[in-house]
């Protein structure tokens, strides 16, 4: 293809792609059912089928080599100008003409597009921000009508009772209130009233100071335990009361939480406003004022760009920012417009023991400084100060929270896991459960060790902080590697209790607390009330639970409030900031609680119990990574292994953990598959489709959201079966799609969840736009090179490998990069590109 032709080419594509995003956003070029046409030439004159044909493959046709749409409202007046550039040129070029433009039409509104990169400028309230679609007519007009008061937002007094008032607001007035908050500690302890802390008051007057400096961008870096969620709903409060916010979203990034901030935002601030969750909600969910939702529920599939306009939310907050927009989830977070707000446990210095030029690309240390760092960015707080910080030393000075006491419990292998040769991955899946794997599987092999397990349990049980009524082993989250780490603890745990404390747990003292066990979730609730497996046997009429130790990967990490936690143990090494002070948070919440049992005469005695301390057991130097040179306050010697017995039970015999082999193969068939078993022909994603939709187990985990469930019974239960034997591949074949594909997105496209398959290019799409959203590119970027070397580098595994080993001369001849093409990529995106791509895109969806 000649010079001349690509240019064509590529310059029809814009063309296609502004027409394409006009009438996708409900725009009209001709009358038709629907109404009159609303794109009119800046000359205020209709275009015709034989204009549009007229101009050919490029804009160099019209003026200035741009086309200028002038869009109109349903009063038929201009609301919106449409500067609509050739590719090469960047959208930002035609400001000062589009604005002169659109002052002479007394349209408010900009679009600035060149088919690659658009931009919306609402010319009366500041700068053009990047879009990903061209705004409806109807979000166009309700952008105009929408006027928030910054002055009564900034200026609106709020006190400690601003959530009280929703909650009762005459509870000034009820006989049991007795004037203040400290007199009264028993009324609101049995209503459930939330009064906010001074710290908490600090924090939104913070806010509202930066508000009143004209910011919308916003950053609370507080410690575990400090109210985030009450802090959240005093400010949607403040929004939606100051008529700042028609509608508040919620972002989490675990199912659990979601969940949670449901319960919270009810409790707090219904009757005045309500809170749905999206999935029980898809087709309501504009009736409410909140939604709380999961960042991998909108992201998956691009959901957020199809169920939703960037004007639907007014608000946006997000949990654990580090975590809920991280990577490319922050395209979901830059998509909609309005007031942001990042909430986040993990101070920015937390990585200050790693140095940048010193850490592999794909280290994850490495990734975490860049997700930390982005996360301050992103709010506008560069410098790492954020709108207001509240620290873990500032709760435990005022009273609030607990310091914990670190014990130092490494041993050599755990030692050796720390090098750079031997660290963890952590993995999000789609429903947000975590998981960790180990790059080398020689670690792998050594940390999975029966005898190291023992050792961590044995460390533990000896050292463990007692209940202060029974002593017997306090409440305890142990925190593990993965599922398959917790049931191996749990098991060696509950050998361990029954040879110390015979008759007492009947192997309920440890119980695996994960995704793949069923209620686990309400397993944690049982927990936290004190029934897990019922009451404690060591005193009648004690309120404790009988579980002592939940074994967990990610379930209990974030957001999970236990107050009479004694003991954390992190039995894995962790090498993100965010789980680390989440982990750590536990057990710094609530600093008093109340033990309650009956005596010999069945009355009840209260005896109050100040926790000053839980006891953090780090046996793989979590403190010290994080700490940088940790002072820890106890070092334990660990125990040998042991054979036999030993004396006063605490031995175990480890001989019966090593000497397990798997069970031997008893047949070994070997079966030709002929040419009709191999045959994917046209009808066998019908075949597979009608064995889907009858099967009721599927069906039931769909509709509840369990696709972990769904996808491990496809593979056991109809994956490679006799007769048909399906599979993705021969799936993926039948039904003609250009790439790979989940079991996931097959089922979601069977019950009409997704309408169809997207093709790879429509993925690319997608994904170079979620890229420039985050990273948007100056006016002096060649936006055409950008984005052809953005998808080269995600398709074809060569271009990455001549990338990352910076072979370039390897392009001199390379067909699909030329070294030409690769100089055309601004510098600073050729570094920004591959670490991009390699962090947060799943090549695998784009294998053919």
């Amino acid at each position: 293809m000649t010079k001349d032709n690509r240019r064509m080419k590529n310059e029809a594509h814009a063309r296609i792609k502004i027409n394409q995003l006009l009438e996708e956003a409900g725009w009209r070029f001709f009358d038709n059912e629907e109404g009159v046409a609303n794109i009119l030439l800046e000359n205020h004159v209709k275009i015709t089928q034989e204009e549009i044909d007229a101009w050919g493959n490029d804009y160099e046709k019209t003026k200035n080599g741009s086309l200028d749409f002038l869009l109109h409202d349903s009063n038929n007046k201009p609301i919106c100008v449409l500067e609509a550039k050739k590719e090469s040129l960047h959208p930002l070029v035609a400001k000062v003409q589009a604005r002169e433009y659109a002052k002479t039409v007394d349209a408010q509104f900009i679009i600035l597009s060149n088919g690659i990169v658009h931009y919306l400028w609402d010319t009366k309230k500041g700068n053009p921000k990047p879009i990903y679609k061209f705004p409806s007519p109807g979000e166009i007009g309700a952008i105009k009508e929408w006027n928030p008061d910054r002055n009564a937002l900034a200026n609106e007094p709020v006190a400690n009772d601003y959530i009280t008032s929703i909650q009762m607001p005459d509870y000034a007035e009820r006989p049991e209130w007795n004037g203040s908050i400290e007199a009264s500690k028993d009324f609101i302890w049995a209503n459930g009233l939330k009064f906010l802390r001074p710290y908490q008051l600090s924090a939104i007057r913070h806010l509202q100071k930066a508000v009143a400096e004209g910011k919308d961008r916003f950053l609370f870096e507080m410690a575990t335990g400090t109210g985030k969620t009450l802090i959240s709903a005093a400010i949607i409060r403040l929004f939606l009361r100051t008529q700042n916010s028609r509608r508040v979203l919620f972002l989490v990034d675990r199912l659990e939480l979601e969940d949670q901030a449901w319960k919270a935002f009810t409790n707090n601030l219904k009757p005045d406003y309500s809170t749905f969750i999206y999935k029980e909600h898809k087709g309501d969910w504009r009736q409410a004022d909140i939604i709380v939702t999961t960042i991998q529920s909108l992201m998956f599939n691009d959901k957020y760009r199809y169920e939703f306009t960037p004007t639907d939310f007014d608000l946006i907050i997000s949990d654990e920012s580090h975590r809920s927009i991280s990577g490319n989830a922050r395209a979901v977070f830059e998509f909609f417009h309005g007031y942001k707000l990042g909430l986040t446990a993990t101070p920015r210095d937390y990585l200050k023991g790693v140095d940048p030029d010193k850490v592999n690309k794909k280290d994850p240390r490495e990734i975490e400084r860049r997700m930390l760092r982005d996360t301050y960015a992103t709010f506008g707080c560069e410098g790492g100060d954020p709108t207001y910080r509240y620290s873990l030393l500032d709760g435990v000075k005022d009273g609030f929270l607990v310091n914990p006491r670190v014990l130092d419990a490494r041993t050599e292998i755990t030692t050796q896991l720390l090098s750079d040769e031997g660290y963890a991955v952590a993995v999000t899946t789609e429903e947000g459960e975590e998981t960790e794997t180990f790059v080398s599987r020689d670690f792998e092999k050594k940390f999975f060790s029966d005898k190291t397990n023992i050792v961590f349990c044995q460390t533990f049980l000896e050292n463990a902080l007692g209940d202060p009524i029974t002593n017997e082993i306090g409440k305890t989250i142990v925190f593990a590697v993965s599922q398959n780490h917790a049931r191996k603890l749990t098991e060696v745990l509950n050998d361990f209790a029954e040879k110390l404390y015979p008759g007492k747990y009947n192997s309920d003292f440890a119980v695996q607390v994960t995704s793949q066990v069923g209620d686990a979730q309400q397993m944690t609730i049982n927990f936290t009330h004190n029934n897990f497996n019922g009451k404690t046997t060591w005193l009648e009429g004690y309120k404790s639970s009988k579980t002592r130790v939940c074994v967990t990967v990610g379930m209990m990490t974030t957001g999970y409030d236990c107050p009479d936690l004694l003991n954390i143990c992190m039995m894995r090494p962790i090498f993100s900031p965010a789980d680390f002070v989440q982990i750590k948070g536990r057990g710094t919440r609530n600093n008093t609680f109340d033990f309650k049992h009956k005596n010999e005469l069945g009355e009840e005695e209260i005896i109050k119990h100040d926790k000053e301390v839980f006891k953090l057991f780090d046996f793989f130097a979590n403190c010290e990574y994080f700490e940088e040179k940790f002072d820890y306050d106890e070092k334990l010697k660990l125990p040998k292994p042991k054979k036999g017995d030993g004396e006063g039970g605490g031995g175990v015999d480890i001989d019966q953990y090593t000497s397990y082999r798997p069970d031997p193969i008893a047949t070994l068939k070997e079966q030709h598959i002929g040419y009709e078993g191999m045959k994917v022909d046209r009808m066998l994603f019908n075949k597979f489709e009608d064995r889907i939709i009858m099967d009721d187990i599927i069906k039931k985990n769909v509709e509840l959201g369990n696709w972990e469930h769904v996808i491990s019974h496809i593979q056991q239960e109809i994956f490679d079966k006799p007769e048909e034997y399906f599979n993705l591949e021969k799936l993926r074949k039948a039904a003609k799609i250009d790439r790979k594909v989940s079991i996931r997105e097959v089922v979601e496209k069977i019950f009409g969840i997704i309408p169809k398959f997207k093709s790879k290019d429509e993925l690319l799409e997608a994904e170079f736009d979620k890229f420039i959203s985050i990273y948007p590119p100056e006016e002096d970027v060649n936006l055409r090179a950008l984005k052809y070397f953005f998808k080269a580098y995600v398709v074809d595994q060569g271009i990455r490998k001549i990338i990352e080993a910076k072979d370039f001369h390897a392009l001199q001849t390379n067909p699909t990069l030329t070294i030409s093409q690769f100089k055309e990529v601004a510098t600073k995106y050729r570094e920004v590109i591959p670490v991009y791509i390699n962090d947060y895109v799943n090549l695998e969806r784009f294998a053919a």
